[in-house]
This record gives C-alpha cells, sequence and structure tokens, in this order.
C-alpha cells in the first residue's frame, strides 16, 4: 500500500503542532483569559492617558474626565475591567462640559474599546456605573489618533511582539489543516485503489 497519503497526513500534523507551539510562546505564561491582559503593557506608547485603578461597588458611580487637545482627531476610549467575574457590568454615560450627549454605553466584557469623533478640543466627562453584583476594578484609558502611535508602528513594541507571532502561527494552522485534508483524501483514494485492484484478481 501507498504511504503517500500518511506522510503528507504526518506533515500537515507536525504544522499545526508547530503552529500552536508558536502561539503559545508568544503568549505570557500569566495570560489565562481576557481579564489577565493588561492593554495598557500590551499597547505600551499608544495611551495619553491611562487612570489609577477604579473601585466601583455595585450600584455606585465612578467619574472620570479627559480633554481632548487635537482638532478633528478621532479619540479612542477604552475601559478595562481587572480581575474579571463572568457577571460584572458597567454602564457608560459620556458627555461633555455643556452636558451634551457623546453616548452610553453597557460592558459586560473585560474590556471595551470604542472611539467618539471630536470636532473640536474639548472636556468629555465619563460616569461608570456598577450595574453587576460585584465590586469592581477597572482602569479607564485614552488615546488622541490612536493610528499614529507607536504601538503600532514600532516592530518593537509588546504589541508587535505578540501579534507577529500569532500571524505565523495562524499561517501556520491553516496550512497544516489544509495539508492534513489533501492526505487524507490521498489515503482514501489509495484505499479505494487497492480494493479495486484485489477484485479485479
Amino acid at each position: 500500500m501507498k504511504k503517500h497519503g500518511l506522510i503528507i497526513t504526518i506533515i500537515g500534523l507536525v504544522l499545526v503542532g508547530v503552529s500552536l507551539t508558536v502561539a503559545s510562546s508568544a503568549i505570557p505564561s500569566n495570560v489565562t483569559g481576557p481579564g489577565d491582559l493588561s492593554m495598557v503593557a500590551m499597547f505600551d506608547g499608544m495611551f495619553d492617558e491611562v487612570t489609577d485603578e477604579l473601585q466601583i461597588t455595585p450600584g455606585e458611580f465612578a467619574y472620570v474626565s479627559y480633554s481632548t487637545s487635537s482638532y478633528g482627531s478621532p479619540l479612542l476610549w477604552g475601559i478595562q475591567i481587572t480581575e474579571y467575574d463572568s457577571d460584572d457590568m458597567l454602564s457608560v454615560s459620556i458627555s461633555d462640559i455643556f452636558e451634551d450627549s457623546y453616548g452610553e454605553y453597557v460592558q459586560s466584557e473585560p474590556i471595551l474599546f470604542e472611539m467618539i469623533d471630536t470636532v473640536e478640543s474639548d472636556t468629555l466627562n465619563f460616569e461608570i456605573k456598577n450595574i453587576g453584583p460585584n465590586t469592581i476594578h477597572a482602569i479607564v484609558m485614552f488615546s488622541e489618533d490612536p493610528e499614529n502611535s507607536d504601538a503600532l508602528s514600532n516592530p518593537d513594541s509588546p504589541l508587535m511582539n505578540m501579534v507577529f507571532p500569532l500571524l505565523i502561527s495562524g499561517f501556520l494552522l491553516v496550512l497544516g489543516i489544509i495539508i492534513s485534508i489533501i492526505g487524507t483524501i490521498v489515503i482514501l483514494i489509495d484505499l479505494k485503489n487497492n480494493l479495486d485492484n484485489k477484485r479485479n484478481y
């Protein structure tokens, strides 16, 4: 019996194994879920301002203000809940000093990022309410014109050091799966040919 299919399948499985190894090496060992991944550390150099950790008890509010300095640049803001539990939930209302609303958001995941378009310099007030059953610890992050930040342009930034290996891992994973499928098909064809040959005899 020909072994081409088996060899091709083994090569595919090896590529899948290599891709998983590359992915696991790119992710810090202390990260077991989204709540363990520090956005501030990962996007080092991207944020113009990061608050101290906020502690918000159930039903209570925390207030954060940020003054934009760029004209016409988008403002990226985000909240990360540290030590996240599945039933943690925040309500976020944003307004300016004239109480004009910039939107209301509900966060039920460890990390929330949103973009606000500001046409002029302004001071934005963030009213953050804990609408979950647990005391929540969170940090708020702000970045003006994030597309031009060092986190995305610097190849040695923590983000790029993680993203590049993950891209390689993803490519190897897809390639390994395709090769494994091809190998399986070749095996099935070889088995069919062997059965046909035995019938002919």
